[in-house]
């Protein structure tokens, strides 16, 4: 039975790593975490263990001598592990045309939390054939419905009946006409906001999205005035802000993805964040295709993932789910 002061594999895998760097960034980034993720998985090793593996100064990393004693075995423990995962996925890889098809928005594409999870399904499931599909705000969840993708990094909320597998969170901002007097602010509130007609998404994106990006209703009880756009790309959404002085609400990582002269991206000080995952459809669950997605994304959950937005202001995390 195991224990729950047991160290996990990934806490001994971390060490095994740490051991041959001997430098925190270069066993991070082979091990998919940040530098404090990788700091917090060693020092819950030597808390389990009871013992110091490393001697740490600002310049240098070293195995203590018990680390040094403890490394053999440490090294069969993770070897055990490994025969048992290639011998599992030996059966996966033996299945003919093993295809994942990701969709992913012109904005997904390029987040660092989408670029992870795919680094990490190439280098676990070499044998798995990754389809990229680029895909608007409609069909990201009409393609999963009708069976086009299997899954999709998104923008959180979506419809009922797709697991969620919520990555990061990040604050949302306004975008706002560069011409508008409130381009000039360092920030706005929500009420500052009350007056300005929000750019209208297509009606075929779920009301539960176009109400949480539009934030309607508004905390306050003022009512939400929209355009007669039916936005269902970005650019798109840009435009409107910028032709038809409308605003719209967005991830923060929009503005540095979508940089233009013509419109302002404000951090709102009231404003909640959003959360971004990838998703698939619940029937889909014992998809082998699904299955390695869902392995992968098991092993990242518990690390600290990268930040996808510019730097903004501190919000208080977002609620996640599983939407069933």
């Amino acid at each position: 039975m195991v224990g729950v002061d047991d160290p996990t594999v990934h806490q001994l895998r971390s060490l095994l790593t740490l051991a041959e760097e001997l430098h925190f960034g270069r066993a991070a980034a082979r091990l998919y975490l940040t530098q404090p993720a990788l700091s917090q998985q060693i020092r819950n090793l030597e808390h389990r263990l009871g013992v110091k593996l490393f001697t740490r100064t600002s310049r240098r990393v070293e195995v203590t001598p018990m680390g040094h004693a403890l490394l053999p075995l440490v090294k069969n423990a993770v070897g055990a592990t490994d025969e048992l995962r290639d011998a599992a996925r030996s059966s996966f890889a033996g299945k003919d045309g093993q295809t994942l098809r990701l969709g992913l928005t012109d904005c997904a594409a390029a987040l660092a939390s989408t670029r992870r999870v795919i680094a990490a399904l190439t280098t676990l499931y070499p044998g798995l054939e990754l389809d990229f599909r680029v895909v608007d705000l409609v069909e990201q969840a009409t393609a999963l419905a009708a069976g086009q993708i299997d899954a999709a990094f998104v923008y959180l909320p979506v419809p009922e009946g797709f697991h969620v597998q919520p990555l990061t969170t990040e604050p949302r901002v306004v975008c706002i006409s560069a011409s508008d007097p409130l381009a000039q602010r360092s920030s706005v509130q929500l009420a500052e906001l009350a007056d300005h007609a929000v750019a209208g998404l297509t009606p075929e994106v779920s009301l539960a999205g176009r109400e949480f990006w539009a934030i309607d209703p508004r905390p306050d009880g003022s009512p939400v005035r929209y355009t007669d756009h039916h936005v269902s790309r970005v650019e798109s959404l840009l435009s409107a802000v910028s032709f038809d002085g409308a605003i719209a609400f967005l991830p923060a990582a929009a503005a540095e993805l979508y940089p233009r002269p013509d419109v302002r991206y404000l951090p709102v000080d009231d404003l909640a964040p959003c959360t971004f995952g990838v998703v698939w459809p619940v029937s889909d669950h014992g998809n082998p295709s699904i299955v390695a997605l869902e392995d992968v994304c098991r092993r990242l959950r518990d690390q600290s993932p990268p930040t996808d937005a510019a730097p903004g202001p501190e919000h208080p995390p977002a609620t996640t789910r599983t939407v069933t």
